[in-house]
């Protein structure tokens, strides 16, 4: 059974930094696409980040330069680094790993960004 478990979310001031954890059981991280999508109240879920095998990386235009993705084999853990934070980033973020053609998504973890 494939567990993704997310955690690091809080409130944090403008221009500060979080880092958000998701860890994985059930499927190895290394094998699979990882994805960091983010909703905020009202808005459709937004693509935050990817990273595959191979060193592959993507970002949203909204993040890029301020946003990394990134995955420890030992931990089997992905994580998502955050800088320079903007109230705009406020949102619930939520982990998703993709193996084939099966998708599996994390509960959901809260940033709210405000001074």
């Amino acid at each position: 059974q494939v567990q993704l478990v997310e955690s690091g979310g809080g409130l944090v001031q403008p221009g500060g930094s979080l880092r958000l954890s998701c860890a994985a059981s059930g499927i190895t991280l290394r094998l699979s696409v990882m994805r960091w999508y983010r909703q905020a109240p009202g808005k459709q879920r937004e693509l935050v980040a990817v990273g595959a095998s191979g060193g592959f990386t993507h970002y949203g235009d909204a993040v890029k330069g301020r946003f990394t993705i990134s995955r420890d084999d030992a931990k089997n853990t992905a994580y998502l680094e955050m800088n320079s934070l903007k109230p705009e980033d406020t949102a619930e973020y939520y982990c998703n790993v993709q193996r084939d053609t099966i998708n599996y998504w994390g509960q959901g973890t809260q940033v709210t960004v405000s001074s």
